[in-house]
């Protein structure tokens, strides 16, 4: 692999200026290539070495264009109005609201933007995932998870019959 470090590193800063971290994508596709010749010989090592590489900084760049989804602090500070709900009614979608807040907030982060993208915005997985920059099998899965943290919360929060 040495006499194609210097011709890989060129390629990498010419192809995909916006990575900065050429070594540490050099330093992954050297570790892959030797993983994958432990498990079967590589007929062309130069070729999959570059293919390994380009997939590589493409995937940090997709990380790095992840959407960071902005959470409100306080739920009263957002204007929300509806002239057909008496005080009662208003008060306890409130509630409501601020114990979802809540148990949005007790998610990890990733889990927490999947989530909001699907069960808030009505985003596809698909849309997701693009959105993201991750596998579709991983936004299914972070909503398996949140789903079953937030029922894990909302069991907690409220009993059968009776309100906490």
């Amino acid at each position: 692999m040495q006499p194609n470090d210097s011709a890989l590193r060129a390629y990498l800063r010419h192809a995909f200026p916006s990575v900065r971290d050429v070594d540490d994508v050099v330093q992954e596709s050297y570790l892959r290539i030797w993983k994958a010749r432990a498990s079967q010989p590589v007929r062309s090592a130069r070729s999959f070495l570059f293919q390994i590489a380009r997939r590589l900084a493409i995937d940090v760049l997709r990380r790095r264009r992840t959407t960071h989804i902005d959470t409100v602090p306080d739920m009263a500070t957002l204007a929300i109005a509806d002239a057909s709900r008496d005080a009662a009614e208003a008060a306890s979608l409130r509630e409501d609201l601020a114990l979802l807040t809540h148990a949005l907030h007790a998610l990890p982060p990733r889990c927490r933007d999947v989530m909001v993208l699907r069960k808030i915005e009505g985003l596809s997985q698909k849309e997701i995932a693009a959105r993201l920059g991750i596998a579709e099998g991983t936004v299914q899965v972070h909503v398996v998870q949140g789903l079953r943290k937030l029922e894990k919360i909302f069991s907690v929060i409220e009993t059968p019959g009776e309100r906490k």
